[in-house]
Parts: structure tokens; sequence; C-alpha cells
């Protein structure tokens, strides 16, 4: 059975694991059918799931309909995220983007879609250089006053947005962000330069989406047996996902996996959880076995051996300032002739 953990800063208790709907549907020519993905949302809930990610753009609004059916009597027991700003309409120069025109349409879709009268947690789906972020903070705020959504979070933006967009609620008296929605797994943990740290600071639980790059570390392409799927495989390869070093990263998931008598998946996805309390990992399924295969991953413990091994092939440079920081001639420049004797603050 999962477990539930406070969101962010807030007293919202989620699942340990976040269940994402982008496979449901079939208007982008793949997918699950309904009956499929009722199934799929059938064996979450009786596990204990409670937290469903969504978004007005999936299959092009399909999914939310497909979500909003199984919710019909169940919407009070669910955390239900949704996400506004990608294009719904490329005639509309306004069917996008994150400013309040496109925002309080997309709620008011969103509600109809989903057959209810609240969102528990609107996402903004991604930054909008475009929309100055006042503009948005503040929409978003009367939008959580209205009633119609409860909680914000934000996903796909860089860390200085959030920062100075939080900071900005937090002077103005208006609802902060309370969640990170990122792409992190072991194939890609670019994150940890900027957006980690500052999500560790501003209290935000990270949703980790694409925790096994794209199928990656699943052992797909891996271990012999297993089918691969040349047309993903294709995508993956233009996106850099099954170069060397990628593959070598996933054999070693393999190899953890095979001594903890788990699978590659479950390995990848407790990786992810084992970052911290704040970690929650997004997992999609088109089936009920994929998805049972990934709640496994809540009762697998990495010794601190495998977690070395995990981290160190899959290491990352820091790149500027942060390598530069951390050189003993800087220290020594920032901290003082007598850093040695100085004790300083554990990390925040």
């Amino acid at each position: 059975m999962l477990r539930y953990r406070m969101l962010g800063k807030t007293g919202l208790r989620v699942s340990d694991v976040c269940l994402g709907t982008m496979s449901f549907g079939d208007n982008w020519g793949f997918g699950a059918t309904e009956a499929e993905s009722h199934r799929v949302l059938d064996a979450y809930a009786e596990a204990g799931g409670n937290f469903l990610d969504t978004a007005n753009k999936y299959h092009g609004g399909q999914t939310e309909e497909i979500v909003g059916r199984w919710l019909s009597g169940k919407r009070n027991r669910t955390v239900l995220a949704t996400k506004y700003t990608l294009s719904m309409d490329p005639n509309d120069p306004n069917a996008s983007g994150n400013h309040r025109k496109n925002m309080v349409h997309s709620i008011e879709a969103s509600l109809r879609r989903l057959g209810t009268d609240y969102i528990d947690l609107l996402w903004v789906h991604a930054w909008d250089d475009y929309t100055p972020y006042d503009e948005t903070m503040r929409a978003l705020d009367d939008a959580v006053r209205s009633g119609k959504v409860l909680y914000v979070g934000v996903s796909d933006a860089p860390a200085w947005v959030v920062s100075a967009a939080n900071v900005l609620a937090d002077l103005r008296g208006w609802t902060p962000f309370v969640g990170l929605q990122i792409e992190y797994s072991l194939l890609q943990r670019a994150p940890e330069r900027d957006l980690l740290p500052m999500a560790h600071h501003f209290g935000l639980s990270v949703l980790a989406w694409g925790p096994l790059g794209a199928g990656v570390l699943t052992g797909k392409y891996t271990r012999s047996g297993v089918e691969n799927d040349s047309l993903r495989k294709q995508g993956n390869d233009q996106r850099g996902r099954t170069n060397e070093q990628s593959l070598n990263i996933a054999r070693t998931v393999d190899a953890v996996a095979d001594e903890l008598g788990c699978t590659s998946t479950q390995v990848a996805l407790a990786w992810v959880r084992s970052q911290g309390y704040g970690f929650i990992p997004i997992v999609g399924a088109r089936k009920v076995e994929q998805l049972v295969d990934s709640m496994g991953a809540t009762d697998v413990l990495l010794g601190s051996e495998q977690r070395a091994r995990l981290d160190e092939v899959s290491r990352i440079e820091p790149g500027f300032p942060h390598d530069f920081l951390a050189t003993s001639y800087v220290r020594d420049l920032v901290r003082g002739e007598k850093r040695a004797r100085l004790d300083g603050r554990p990390p925040r």
C-alpha cells in the first residue's frame, strides 16, 4: 500500500507515488483506451493512491474527460492536479501562455471536462517568457481566492523565475507555488545545479516526470528478451537517451535490480524517492501491470553502496559557479584564513 506525504509546506496529504495520465486517450494516435485507463485508475486507488496528474493539453482534452468520468463518486478522496499554458488552439494567439485570459479560460474548460467545481493543484505547465511572472502570480492568487483552485505549482521553468515569483508572492501576500514539476532521473540530473537547491530553500515538493528516462531505465534496451520498441527508440536516439553513457547508467540500474531481486523500473524510481521526503515520482501506465511494477518501488530500499554506484555512474559536472566556488582557493578567500577552525551552519 502507498503511503502519504505532505505537499510542500501545506497540510495536504498526497500519495508518495503520483499517477501521471498522459497515456490516457488516443487522440494523439497512441495511448490507452478509456476502459483500460479506468482499470489503471482503479488499481491505483485500491493501492491507496490519491494523487492524479493530468493536463488540459493531453490528447486535446480527452485525457481530462476520461479522468473526469472516472472521478464520479470519488472526487473528494482524490487530489486532482491539472495544468494550463500550452496552446489549445493554433489559430488563437491568446489560447496559450501564462497570462490571465488563458488561465481563466483554461480553468473553466478543465472544470467542465473533469466534471468538478474545483482543482486541487493547478500547475503552470511551462515558463512563458512573454508573460510577466507578476501577472501570473496575481492571477493564480485570484483563482485560489475564488475557490476554483486550492494550491498552485510550477513546471518546467528556470530556477530564477520560480524563486522570484515565490518571493513576490510572499511580499504581496499572494498564494505561492508549493510544488515544482521537472524532468528528473538518473539520465537527467541537471536540476541538481540550481532547481533542486531552490526547491529545498522554498520547501517545494519535487514532482519528477520522466523518472524512467522514457523507458531507457526499465531494461528495455539493455536486457535480452525485453521487447524493443523501435519507434520509441528512434525518438530516444534523437534525444541522446540511448548513447553509450546512458546505456551504461541503465546497465548499472539492471545490475542493482538483480542484486535486490526487483525490476529495473523499481530501482530507477527508488533512486528518485531516495533523494528526500519532498521527492515524488510521477509514473505513467497504459496497463495495470505497468502500474503495479512502478508502485513496487515503494518497497525497494537501496543500500549505501548501491546508491553510491548509481550516483557515480550518472554524475554530472556542476558547472560554473558551483565548481569554481568549491575550489579550496576560493573557499579560503570567501571564508578567511581561519576557515579550517570555523564550524559552519548545517545545510538548509
